[in-house]
């Protein structure tokens, strides 16, 4: 069977694109330092709408909000302390929390092990929209 010239062209265009755009990785193979004293951060995606990062939270996450960002943040191991806007609650692997734009937030680690995380904000996440709170 002959395909047509313009989808095979189109196919030929995108494959690289999509090859690109696909991302497979076990998570729990990036680094996290449970002996480190700072939160080390190991970006995975970006593009202009969102950006996605491996997080590994030996301690804690000073208290602070995003101006323009919404984040969603799964807990892949680890327990912690969580603070969002007024309420704090025990998070665990497994949970997924959602980080309205403006919104105070902070974590702190209760475990032995750190908290490994992978966190997506949108839109295109840079860290100028980070403003620190002081408690």
């Amino acid at each position: 069977m002959k395909v047509p010239k313009p989808v095979s062209t189109l196919a030929f265009l995108l494959a690289p694109a999509l090859a690109i755009s696909q991302h497979v990785f076990d998570p729990m193979t990036l680094p996290c330092n449970g002996d480190s004293a700072h939160v080390q951060v190991t970006p995975l995606f970006s593009d202009s709408l969102s950006s996605s990062f491996h997080i590994c939270i030996p301690r804690e996450v000073k208290p602070h909000l995003h101006r323009y960002h919404t984040e969603h943040v799964l807990v892949l191991e680890g327990e912690g302390s969580m603070l969002l806007g007024d309420s704090t609650f025990s998070i665990g692997a497994g949970h997924v929390i959602i980080i309205p734009m403006g919104t105070r937030h902070a974590v702190r680690t209760t475990s032995d092990v750190p908290l490994r995380v992978i966190s997506v904000q949108a839109p295109f996440f840079d860290g100028s929209d980070r403003v620190m709170i002081e408690p």
